[in-house]
């Protein structure tokens, strides 16, 4: 019989095994449909597309623009000494060739592309080609359902962010630190619709992807995105870095632990009878959470720390100052596309001017000096009496 079709039927049997003995509400319809764009490449990347396939997913987009490294193998599961050589094949590609071999059924794609990010500004020379870049990736997530942020520095990830919220689309951002990290999902849009959820085709993915898109009826805050907390824009990260410093340093078992949990959360948005709007679930020793639905209960965040060998489920509302997904924001690219995001590449105060962070900065800073001017007259008084 033919390899490839032993493959699919042996892979098909242990999703269905799943469903039959212990999931019996276990959807694999829209999770053989289901497209998913991973950015990044790198160790992460690699732990979630094989994840992805594990879950039956079969449809994976990668993008990097990076080429397979000798320290690259050890940590990520897709190469092999053989993509380092001669310089190193392109990451993208490089995964992309795996992915087939290790199941020949699967659908994937690679994209060589670099991200256009805030704080590294481009030359008038430049403008063009960062400016079809954006468009590009704008494209391909117009045309996946889920969105993986898994690149490694920070300001990489806020055009995605940006784009996937202007477009109301599945984001799950996974990041490492030395031996913590984070797992979370991506609140909704500032501006979504109310989708036809009587489509006839109930088992097309058009349909499953339009039941996970109900609207908020409790007038419940939007879950945050992985920039709502920050109170300044995303900027170069790298540039002042010495090499050792720019290399990504962390546990070996960090990776694998964040990717399976991102696939899981994913998994458990799909099968939430709200979606995308679920709201944030967080376990406790009293309750447990909410173990009705099939996957278990849904967080927000996922932080875990491996010196303590600890999880935490956390929640954190959108914020109206968010460089990245609040209304402001998604309202100045809708009305401006393109042009805003060379301004906010361009000029590193932008973003915090647009959001109202430049002055939240500046009456902090007035408050602090007329605090302390308070404090030096009591003092004086003190000194007097």
């Amino acid at each position: 019989m033919d390899p490839t079709r032993l493959a699919i039927s042996a892979a098909d049997l242990n999703l269905k095994l799943m469903r039959w003995r212990a999931l019996p509400s276990l959807n694999l319809e829209i999770l053989f449909s289901l497209k998913c764009l991973l950015l990044g490449a790198g160790t992460l990347g690699c732990q979630v597309a094989r994840m992805l396939m594990a879950w039956g997913v079969r449809k994976i987009t990668l993008l990097d623009n990076g080429r397979v490294a000798m320290s690259n193998p050890l940590r990520q599961s897709l190469y092999t000494l053989d993509d380092c050589l001669n310089g190193g094949d392109f990451k993208a590609t490089a995964a992309v060739r795996s992915l087939q071999r290790i199941f020949p059924a699967v659908e994937a794609e690679g994209i060589v592309m670099a991200i256009p990010m805030p704080g590294h500004p481009v030359s008038s020379q430049e403008e063009k080609s960062v400016l079809e870049d954006c468009k590009r990736l704008n494209d391909l997530i117009d045309c996946h359902d889920v969105i993986f942020l898994l690149t490694d520095t920070r300001e990489s990830r806020w055009l995605p962010t940006l784009l996937c919220a202007n477009s109301n689309k599945i984001t799950i951002t996974a990041a490492l630190g030395f031996d913590s990290f984070l797992v979370m999902r991506h609140g909704p849009g500032p501006f979504n619709s109310i989708p036809n959820l009587k489509a006839e085709t109930e088992n097309s993915l058009a349909a499953g992807m339009d039941n996970l898109a109900l609207t908020n009826t409790d007038g419940q805050h939007r879950l945050g995105c992985y920039f709502c907390n920050d109170v300044v824009a995303p900027t170069d990260s790298t540039s002042n870095r010495t090499l050792d410093q720019q290399c990504t340093v962390t546990r070996p078992g960090l990776a694998p632990i964040a990717s399976a949990l991102a696939v899981e959360l994913l998994v458990g948005i799909l099968h939430h009878p709200n979606g995308i709007f679920a709201e944030a679930e967080i376990a406790n020793s009293s309750s447990g959470g909410n173990f009705e639905l099939p996957l278990g209960i849904l967080p927000h965040q996922i932080r875990g720390s491996l010196p303590h060998f600890q999880q935490m489920t956390l929640l954190g509302h959108s914020s109206n100052s968010c460089t990245a997904c609040c209304s402001t924001v998604v309202s100045e690219y809708r009305k401006r596309g393109m042009q805003f995001i060379l301004q906010a590449i361009n000029h590193p105060t932008y973003l915090e001017d647009v959001t109202g962070l430049t002055e939240l900065m500046r009456s902090a800073n007035s408050f602090q000096l007329d605090w302390d001017d308070d404090i030096e007259v009591a003092d004086d008084e003190c000194v007097e009496l």
